[in-house]
């Protein structure tokens, strides 16, 4: 018997230290690997060694991503020219918006975030409902807003309003969604069942998207606004998006073709405000980390001398940028503008601080394949 307690004792000893050096050993082989990265957005941070998990958009990111299927309409009448806005909101450029703001039109100029200008042509129109539906085949493909097409709206929601209010385009105001279910009929339209938003809705904003703030997604068509007060009102996108979609798959023949003269003074014609909108839009990119949209801003010249990875690499420690002052002034070049631009860049050292820098920019911006472009820029820091 003590033979077997002893014996007992010993195995169980070893199989105590075996299992402590397998451990061990099976500790110090996987600490030593690492896991390789199937694409560039896993590689390990070699600074960090950690690897932080996605964060939420913030208000700047989704306002900034929205801008970018937000488009100015200007409808070339008989008795001059109204102005207005729409958004994308499917892959095949079809742009939607109010039908007052296209009613009686001859022609459609339709300028894009990136300051870009093409004809549209009214595919659906509604003759009681203010909706409407333009196409832009050039701009297929391009990236449309998400709808939440079956979303109702709550008292209280937080919202955004894009839009190109008396011109200024991509203009943003926030507010929240302040009644329900209001009833009203303007000219030939009937207003049913639309939203009350405390973000003002002025002439040049109908036709605009008003975005939940913490999906992003377009709930309604900003429509109209009162004149005195902070109010506006939307229509429901879940009440029209069926019309809207059949129009698309239908689109219904109108007298308005592409070609036809368009009649707009701006054509062509860069003025300033256009231009320092430009160049706000191009810092708008960098702050977001949108390098590509950024870049092909750029004039065919100054990306020949500067190639995109170099341009991309000149932005990666800039986390943040804020335009404290635009001007802008006539070029000794004909047709092109020259803006100067003050800006607050909070960038990361080479300590990796962060620290904030003032730089003194000046860019020229003129026409290029008859689109606006910056031609040539130059920086330098300030105290």
């Amino acid at each position: 018997m003590k033979r077997r307690a002893i014996l007992s004792i010993i195995i169980t000893s070893l199989i105590v230290i075996a299992g402590i050096f397998g451990g061990y050993s099976l500790h110090n082989h996987f600490s030593s690997l690492k896991v390789s990265a199937t694409s560039s957005i896993g590689e390990v941070n070699a600074e960090t060694e950690t690897i932080e998990s996605p964060k939420e958009k913030d208000l700047k990111t989704i306002i900034h991503e929205s801008e970018k299927s937000v488009v100015q309409l200007e409808v070339a009448q008989d008795g001059g020219e109204s102005l207005g806005s729409g958004f994308i909101y499917n892959e095949n450029g079809d742009v939607v918006t109010n039908a007052h703001v296209v009613k009686g039109g001859k022609s459609i100029l339709v300028r894009t975030a990136n300051a870009q200008q093409y004809e549209g042509q009214l595919i659906g129109i509604g003759e009681s409902t203010d909706i409407a539906v333009i196409r832009v085949p050039e701009l297929a493909g391009e990236q449309p807003l998400k709808i939440a097409e079956a979303h109702e709206a709550e008292i209280g929601d937080e919202v955004v309003a894009l839009g190109s209010p008396l011109g200024l385009q991509n203009t943003v105001t926030t507010g929240i969604i302040s009644g329900l279910n209001r009833e009203f009929t303007i000219d030939d339209y009937t207003y049913s069942g639309v939203y009350q938003i405390s973000a003002p809705i002025a002439k040049g904003n109908s036709g605009g998207p008003l975005i939940d703030k913490q999906t992003g997604q377009v709930l309604a068509i900003n429509s109209a606004g009162t004149e005195e007060g902070s109010i506006g009102f939307s229509i429901p996108l879940s009440d029209v998006y069926k019309k809207i979609v059949s129009w698309s798959k239908n689109p219904d023949e109108h007298p308005m073709e592409p070609g036809d003269n368009l009649g707009h003074t701006s054509d062509l014609t860069l003025d300033a405000r256009e231009s320092e909108y430009l160049v706000g839009y191009f810092f708008g990119n960098l702050t977001i980390g949108d390098y590509v949209t950024a870049y092909s801003l750029l004039g065919s010249k100054w990306q020949t001398s500067t190639p995109y990875k170099k341009f991309r690499e000149g932005y990666l420690h800039t986390i943040d940028i804020t335009i404290n002052k635009i001007s802008s002034e006539p070029a000794e070049e004909e047709d092109k503008i020259i803006v100067t631009v003050i800006i607050e860049a909070l960038e990361r050292n080479k300590n990796k601080n962060t620290e904030t820098v003032l730089y003194k920019c000046s860019y020229e911006v003129g026409f290029e394949n008859n689109q606006p472009k910056l031609l040539s820029g130059k920086a330098e820091e300030i105290e």
